[in-house]
């Protein structure tokens, strides 16, 4: 790599948040590992130190203004600016419309959208100086509606228009913005989905994967093979699109 880049991964302490961290790192990065939980990303860090690479275990909840300066801060002091980031981290508060709270509107919203509006804001002035930037938002093919998400269905698609306006607002300072959309990930969150609806998870990810082209399920470093493409120096001509990484055609 022509230029030493800091990235910034959040939710980042396990599953696609981990994977691409680790990725990232592998490409050459230094990576700053956000997660709720700061003691949770330790064994991310430790991951990519092992590896040769350097990390950073920050403890940063995505929806709170002032966490999230004071995290950018931090990375830039302690690692460099930021001039790569993946807009990882996410929950999920399933349910019918009928018995969904607004507690469960509110906390997936918060996570998600204002998490990533937050965090690219903070990132996007270091972006700015260094006319440089990479930013990706994980969407999800739920965005096309799901049963049960309506939450989440919303914020993720609500993640593709941010992702969108993103790159037209960024482009002239050469920082893209892109989103990665995946299908069925193994993760725990689709651990805890299946859970919800009573299956074991071996027969949750069975079924699913009948429905997809490729006939099996996505693991992490599918989406970190996705991530590390759109953060890549030669992909600076490719923005404001969505990449549906879902084993077959969507969107």
């Amino acid at each position: 790599m022509s230029t030493p880049r800091t990235a910034v991964v959040t939710g980042a302490a396990r599953g696609i948040g981990a994977e691409v961290a680790r990725r990232l790192a592998a490409d050459g990065m230094d990576v700053a590992v956000v997660d709720l939980d700061e003691a949770a990303c330790q064994s991310t860090v430790d991951d990519i130190t092992h590896a040769g690479g350097r990390a950073l275990a920050v403890g940063c909840d995505v929806g709170d203004e002032a966490a999230v300066t004071a995290a950018v801060e931090r990375i830039a002091a302690e690692l460099g600016p930021p001039t790569v980031l993946v807009n990882n981290a996410g929950i999920i508060r399933d349910n019918l419309l009928f018995k969904m709270t607004a507690d469960d509107w509110d906390a997936v919203m918060t996570v998600h959208l204002r998490g990533a509006f937050l965090m690219s804001r903070a990132c996007q002035a270091h972006m700015v100086e260094a006319t440089y930037g990479r930013i990706v938002n994980l969407s999800s093919t739920s965005a096309l509606g799901n049963r049960g998400q309506a939450n989440y269905a919303a914020a993720k698609a609500g993640m593709q228009g941010l992702t969108k306006t993103l790159a037209f607002e960024l482009g002239r300072y050469n920082v893209t913005a892109n989103a990665i959309a995946p299908g069925f990930i193994e993760t725990d969150m689709t651990a805890a989905t299946a859970e919800r609806v009573g299956m074991s998870f071996a027969d949750f990810v069975e079924a699913n994967a009948k429905a997809i082209p490729v006939a099996r399920t996505g693991k992490p470093a599918d989406i970190a093979h996705a991530a590390s493409f759109f953060c890549s120096e030669g992909a600076g001509f490719v923005s404001g699109q969505v990449l549906y990484v879902a084993g077959g055609p969507r969107g």
